[in-house]
């Protein structure tokens, strides 16, 4: 069951890659894939520690730090991907009234 698992969770990730690769450029919008990410990350690390609390509770202190440890690095990824700062596209002209009840923004 685990080799199927990783076999579809690869096919998976080929799939998605592949149509990021043979999208325009132009429609990717990296801060779309950054916020999917973020979602996917926070349920990933959400999903690892309650696994790490069930683990826990049956007395199976070995594999709740194992799931805990897991989640900590998910807890590291979701900041690495949170700190990446992407680009506002420069094509997008503000309106005429931004920033008028806001002075400090223009």
């Amino acid at each position: 069951m685990t080799q199927l698992h990783a076999l579809r969770l690869r096919l998976l990730v080929q799939q998605e890659s592949n149509r990021i690769i043979h999208e325009q450029i132009e429609e990717l919008d990296l801060s779309v894939v950054q916020a999917r990410s973020l979602c996917w990350l926070a349920l990933l690390a959400e999903a690892h520690e309650e696994q790490a609390s069930d683990a826990e509770r049956r007395g199976n202190t070995e594999q709740a730090m194992g799931w805990f440890a897991d989640a900590m690095r998910l807890r590291d990824a979701i900041q690495l991907v949170s700190s990446i700062e992407i680009p506002l596209p420069e094509e997008i002209p503000l309106p005429e009234h931004f920033g008028e009840d806001m002075p400090h923004l223009k």
